[in-house]
């Protein structure tokens, strides 16, 4: 018979048992990598190797013929990308550990200890892999971030063009609401052309403008110098020019869309047109059609999400949700789901983490636009709004939508608005509810009053 002590001894040994024997731990650097590796499967078990792409290939070489089978590696700026791509291209498995979860340790600060350490903890499997879309999904997500700092960049020139017109007294951006509407552009481009009359300039109004021709001459009264039209000329040339890119980054976009396999075919996606009205930031194809055939539900339908806004969304999570076991997996994943930090049987903090991720940004703005919004969704963002302050009521809706979108893509359910007043109904049966119960504790029955007096 064991003794007490002995199987003390062997369930801590299993609860430390080697998960991964043929485990490597990479520290990712700018100029050089560090690499550990099990110190029976190599004489020099740390090795250091220069980031050229003949180094890396040198790396790989090295632990493939070692008998390495999964590496773990820190993601360390931008640095660890090729070291990534070449290592899974040469069938190891590899590991994207968040340097947050494996830094605060004393002690281990060189490049040849925090890789030691990495590949210690990855041999017990005590290290967790951030998530990383599959392949053909990485090349959408770069072709969606660049086109969204196109659309930033861009912006800054529409805020020099303001500039300028302002530096001559031009106010045209008081009498049209977009500058780089219409109206707004072809006065623009006909002053650089020349034009200085304010009546042939105010002529130019597009006939859905709200203000009529003598408001426009007034505020195209100017006083013009050379050197604030070359500051406008430039600044147009470049807003053309990035519009340019825009397009082409979004021709990409389409094919990269095209190029992926969708659940259902192509003839089979529903016909009927989005309610929806397209804004100028929108992209040039049928964003919509695309999202239909690679998802087979129509993720537009749901109240304060655009085709720009999912597509958003997708390219950083991908079409299938099998990476996240639940909805609260991917809430939480975006850092949506409240923090449960108790202590002591009570709640210390029940604020959502700190989180950079572009898909929980996206669903911020979304559940921003649901402010005027009949929908029941809008019905919620208010009533959390009217109790929480606006920060806690965009999180909790931002939430609420993550939520429906992984379960309509999960189960292949179709969105179904409850209707603006669902949420006052159950706020209405919630209060007379509490009501009853407190008369009841003190005593009392709660009769409803009758419509007579």
């Amino acid at each position: 018979m064991k003794t007490q002590k002995q199987r003390k001894q062997n369930r801590i040994s299993r609860h430390l048992e080697r998960v991964n024997l043929y485990a490597a731990g990479i520290d990712i650097g700018s100029s050089s990598h560090y690499v550990a590796v099990p110190e029976e499967l190599d004489d020099e078990p740390v090795r250091e190797f220069l980031a050229f792409t003949g180094d890396l290939h040198r790396l790989a070489d090295w632990l493939v013929n070692i008998g390495i089978q999964t590496v773990a590696m820190e993601s360390t700026g931008v640095y660890w990308i090729p070291a990534y791509e070449i290592l899974e291209e040469r069938g190891l498995e590899v590991l994207l550990v968040n340097a947050q979860h494996v830094k605060n340790v004393p002690g281990r600060k060189t490049d040849v200890q925090d890789c030691q350490w990495l590949q210690e903890l990855h041999t017990f499997g005590l290290l967790r892999g951030c998530f990383r879309p599959a392949e053909e999904g990485i090349a959408l997500r770069a072709y969606m971030r660049q086109r969204q700092s196109l659309v930033e960049r861009n912006a800054d020139h529409i805020r020099h063009m303001q500039k300028a017109l302002r530096q001559m007294n031009l106010l045209l951006d008081n009498v049209v609401s977009d500058i780089t509407g219409k109206t707004g552009m072809e006065i623009i481009r006909a002053i650089l052309s020349g034009e200085r009359n304010p009546q042939i300039l105010a002529g130019m109004r597009d006939k859905r403008c709200k203000q009529d021709e003598k408001m426009i001459a007034a505020s195209l009264e100017g006083h013009y110098r050379e050197e604030h039209l070359l500051s406008l000329k430039q600044a147009v040339q470049l807003y053309d020019f990035h519009q340019q890119l825009i397009y082409d980054c979004e021709q990409s976009i389409e094919q990269q869309l095209q190029s992926l396999d969708g659940k259902i075919e192509s003839h089979e996606v529903n016909p009927v047109t989005s309610k929806k009205r397209k804004t100028k930031s929108s992209l040039h194809f049928d964003v919509r059609h695309e999202i239909c055939r690679l998802t087979g539900v129509d993720l537009t339908r749901i109240d304060g999400m655009d085709e720009n806004s999912v597509l958003k969304v997708l390219s950083e999570t991908g079409t299938s949700m099998q990476a996240w076991p639940s909805e609260k997996h991917f809430a939480s994943w975006m850092g949506l789901s409240p923090g449960n930090k108790i202590t002591g049987g009570k709640i210390i903090n029940s604020k959502t983490k700190p989180s950079a991720s572009r898909a929980a940004a996206a669903f911020r703005i979304c559940a921003y636009g649901l402010f005027n919004s009949k929908s029941s969704l809008g019905s919620y963002f208010r009533r959390q709004r009217a109790r929480l302050g606006a920060p806690k009521a965009i999180t909790a809706t931002a939430h609420k939508l993550a939520r429906i979108f992984y379960s309509m893509i999960k189960n292949q359910s179709e969105y179904v608005d409850l209707g603006g007043d669902y949420y006052e109904k159950l706020y209405h049966e919630r209060t007379l509810k509490q009501l009853k119960h407190k008369a009841k504790t003190l005593g009392f029955h709660l009769i409803p009053l009758t419509s007579e007096v």
